[in-house]
């Protein structure tokens, strides 16, 4: 799929997905697709739900907007990434939230450290995490997140 980055087998990101790209995710065995982008951002596909649908693809929309991101929201992403049907597409605007939230599923399943998530992106050619259009509030809550969660992962 063009622009899209694949992290694992079961998990691709992207910006905004179009139709032809949709097609060709289902054509290509995916099975669900999780949308972070919210109703009013500019470019949000209201009929995405159904041409999602049409495919036989799974679909899901949670907005993550990055004035309202907090543990909560992480957690209830992740927890629903986890129960989609694989492989995935996850997607937002640009693709900076939706990479974000399949390299915390990444840090957290492998109990990766903050230091080696970042490494695992720049190895993906995900080179955001050094780019100032990523704000340092959700630099600081992605490495928080990882650092609360993969340690409750080592001591289970």
């Amino acid at each position: 799929m063009d622009h899209a980055l694949r992290i694992t087998n079961d998990l691709t990101v992207i910006g905004q997905v179009q139709l032809q790209q949709l097609q060709q995710a289902a054509e290509e065995g995916f099975r669900s697709v999780l949308n972070l982008r919210s109703p009013d951002e500019l470019g949000f596909l209201k009929n995405e739900p159904q041409l999602v649908e049409s495919l036989n693809l799974h679909y899901v929309n949670i907005p993550l907007k990055l004035d309202y991101l907090d543990e909560a929201v992480i957690t209830e992403i992740l927890q629903t990434l986890k129960q989609l049907p694989k492989p995935v597409i996850v997607h937002c605007a640009a693709g900076i939230r939706s990479t974000a939230i399949a390299l915390l599923s990444l840090a957290i399943q492998e109990g990766l450290t903050p230091e080696q998530t970042l490494a695992k992106a720049r190895s993906l050619g995900f080179h955001y995490v050094d780019c100032t259009m990523v704000s340092p509030e959700l630099k600081r809550r992605f490495v928080d997140y990882i650092s609360k969660h993969t340690q409750v992962t080592a001591t289970a």
